[in-house]
C-alpha cells in the first residue's frame, strides 16, 4: 500500500460496487475502471471442456453500473463525478450520450480504434466533454502527461465550483 492510498482489491463488479458504497460520501469520484457490462448468469466450478455437449450457449446478466449508481445517488452524490468513455466510432456523440444517461458531470473520451494511442501504447489523446457540451481536446501526448492534465482539470473544476457556491 502506497502512503496515503487505501487500496481495495476486488474480483467482480459486485465487489467493486460494494467497496465504492463504503467509501461514499466523497468530494470527487473519478470512474476510470473498464468494468464489464455483462457477466455469465451461472458460474462453473470447473473448466468447461470444448467437447461438452451440454453447453450450447451462455446466458448473461447485466452488471450494476457503478458510475451511474454514484451519479444518481441523491444522498451521497459527490460534488463532481467524472467518467471515461472508450469508443471505436462516433466518439463525441457516444460519449455525450453516455454522460447524459449516467448523469455524470464530465466525461473523458478516448478513441480506442486509432493505432498509436490508447490501448497498448504509451500515448493517448483525450476529449474532455462537460454537461454544457463544451469540448476540450488534450492532444496526443504521453499517458503520464495526460494523467497529470486530467488531475489538474478535475482539481480546477472542484475549486471553481467551490468559489461559485460560497
Amino acid at each position: 500500500s502506497q502512503k496515503g492510498l487505501n487500496i481495495k482489491k476486488v474480483t467482480t463488479a459486485d465487489e467493486m460496487l460494494s467497496e465504492v458504497k463504503k467509501l461514499l460520501p466523497v468530494d470527487l469520484a473519478v470512474c476510470a475502471a473498464a468494468v464489464a457490462d455483462f457477466r455469465p448468469a451461472e458460474k462453473n466450478k470447473s473448466k468447461i471442456k470444448k467437447n461438452d455437449k451440454s453447453l450450447q450457449s451462455i446466458n448473461f446478466v447485466k452488471n450494476n453500473d457503478i458510475l451511474e449508481y454514484i451519479s444518481k445517488n441523491n444522498k451521497y452524490r459527490p460534488r463532481l463525478v467524472a467518467g471515461f468513455s472508450a469508443e471505436t466510432e462516433n466518439l463525441t456523440k457516444n460519449s455525450i450520450d453516455k454522460m447524459k444517461k449516467k448523469h455524470c458531470d464530465l466525461i473523458f473520451a478516448n478513441d480506442v480504434s486509432q493505432k498509436g494511442i490508447g490501448f497498448n501504447s504509451d500515448y493517448n489523446k483525450i476529449s474532455l466533454i462537460d454537461k454544457k457540451g463544451n469540448i476540450k481536446i488534450i492532444p496526443k501526448n504521453k499517458k503520464s502527461f495526460i494523467a497529470n492534465k486530467i488531475a489538474e482539470i478535475l482539481l480546477d473544476k472542484l475549486l471553481i465550483d467551490d468559489r461559485n457556491t460560497n
